[in-house]
């Protein structure tokens, strides 16, 4: 995952999702941010809040709308997940929750605790769910396969109900069903 500088000039697109919107924002070095809202207005503003000199592109952007395409299809089938080119902002530690997330196999998920156990980091359970909560990636950087420890759903960025349809599509996945 490449860092993402400061003044980086972001582009994005919005598309429909099973999941609801998803926007896709992209940087010179690859896709900068990805996420979910049931209204087109709300994950505009939200792109907008993280990137705010972000502007939006439209389908006529010819990488854009490659990059909208190749995301709907990560959402859509998160076990078929190819190598995006990222570009992240965050702390080291966030970059090395971020990273450590990406180890989890689909239809599998960790507890916030052994997600900090994983990095070295047992103590930082809380500084672990809050870069899970920072996480601008959805899907690709698979946030939403951390539980609390009890095995109950906790927050999710983009809402506990598409943290559950992500989930329970990926069990089904992985229990051999499509």
């Amino acid at each position: 995952m490449t860092p993402l500088k400061q003044n980086t000039d972001i582009r994005f697109i919005t598309g429909a999702s099973s999941l609801g919107m998803v926007l896709v924002a992209l940087g010179p070095e690859g896709v900068a941010a990805i996420m979910l809202d049931a209204d087109e207005r709300a994950v505009q503003q939200a792109v907008q809040a993280c990137f705010p000199t972000a502007r939006a592109g439209g389908a006529d952007d010819a990488a854009l709308a490659h990059w909208l395409a190749v995301v709907t299809t990560c959402v859509e089938t998160p076990w078929a997940m190819p190598d995006l080119p990222l570009e992240v902002r965050g702390t080291p530690f966030q970059q090395q929750v971020w990273q450590a997330l990406r180890g989890i196999p689909c239809g599998q998920t960790v507890t916030y605790g052994e997600l900090a156990a994983r990095i070295g980091r047992p103590g930082a359970v809380r500084a672990v769910a809050g870069a899970c909560a920072a996480n601008r990636l959805a899907v690709v950087v698979p946030c939403h396969r951390v539980i609390r420890h009890d095995g109950s759903l906790s927050g999710y960025r983009w809402g506990v109900e598409r943290k559950q349809a992500l989930l329970a599509r990926e069990r089904v996945w992985r229990a051999g069903g499509k």
